[in-house]
């Protein structure tokens, strides 16, 4: 299978000053996805403009044609199920059946607590998540849902017509723990990782493919335990987050060298950053673009 090359645009630009641009060069350029952060502000992007993910991709709908859209990653930090499922149907209608659903369990950022509410536990987390994405499942596959849960519910909520994908859009499961595992194997059709945080400030790149490689594998285990083929599942790896850092988009090479490791582990979509000057996703945007443009075809 060919890998694929997919970028998140951050929502950090006015629309009319290079917001759209950046969504239009992405598909000129033959990106598979561009996605967005789901966060109402995050980290060093806190005291700037910071734009909502679902408008910002309802318009990205509209300026393309062909571009595959997501979220990376919505998560429960500040999102019901009801309102996000009628949200994505109008979404995946606009787009015309474009949209990837990437999600997962939430943080500890500015997200966790901007509704007024306490930081949730890691165990409350992932409790939440594990009632969010069943709820949100059903709600975006059946024209009529009513479940009580203990954190989400829904009476009798509607969404005819449903989404233009059948059965409903794509889920895209960020996980590590052994529950979200789980979830990304009952309700995912692709599966999301950034690789193993601990290793961010002190580890190796060789230390992160091992780490990754047992990510894989724990994956592998929990879709079998599920009477599940793991080969069904896309595998995402967010760059950006491992101690290789920026280094993989200082040149083609390196970024050829890098996928191709990481495509051994059995990765089919790798997400790299669009350059954003002075911060950490700083990078040459013509090497950007040649990497985009050339990087895959050298993999195959």
């Amino acid at each position: 299978m060919s890998l694929r090359l997919s970028t998140v645009i951050l929502p950090y630009r006015r629309w009319s000053e290079g917001g759209r641009s950046a969504w239009v060069r992405a598909e000129q350029l033959g990106f598979h996805t561009a996605y967005t952060y789901d966060h109402l502000s995050w980290r060093s992007f806190r005291d700037g403009p910071w734009f909502g993910a679902i408008p910002t991709l309802t318009a990205a709908a509209a300026a393309t044609e062909r571009l595959r859209l997501g979220t990376l990653v919505t998560s429960p930090n500040f999102r019901h199920p009801v309102t996000l499922a009628k949200e994505l149907i109008s979404l995946d209608d606009i787009s015309g059946g474009r949209i990837t659903l990437g999600i997962g369990a939430g943080g500890t950022g500015f997200d966790a607590t901007a509704l007024g509410q306490e930081p949730w536990s890691p165990r409350e987390r992932a409790d939440r998540f594990a009632e969010f994405v069943p709820l949100l499942d059903r709600l975006l596959s059946e024209d009529a849902v009513t479940q009580e849960g203990r954190f989400y519910s829904a009476h009798e909520a509607r969404n005819i017509p449903g989404c233009v994908q059948r059965p409903r859009l794509p889920f895209a499961v960020a996980a590590t723990g052994p529950r979200g595992l789980r979830l990304a194997a009952r309700h995912g059709q692709a599966w999301v990782t950034t690789g193993d945080p601990k290793l961010y400030e002190n580890g190796t790149p060789e230390q992160s493919v091992e780490a990754l490689r047992g990510q894989i594998a724990k994956l592998s285990e929990t879709c079998a335990e599920a009477g599940r083929d793991v080969a069904d599942l896309e595998k995402v790896l967010l760059t950006g987050f491992t101690p290789d850092r920026s280094r993989p988009l200082q040149s083609l090479d390196a970024f050829v060298d890098f996928a191709g490791r990481h495509r051994e582990l059995g990765f089919t979509e790798i997400v790299i950053h669009w350059p954003i000057p002075d911060s950490d996703f700083a990078a040459d945007e013509k090497v950007f673009e040649q990497i985009a443009l050339e990087a895959v075809a050298q993999l195959d």
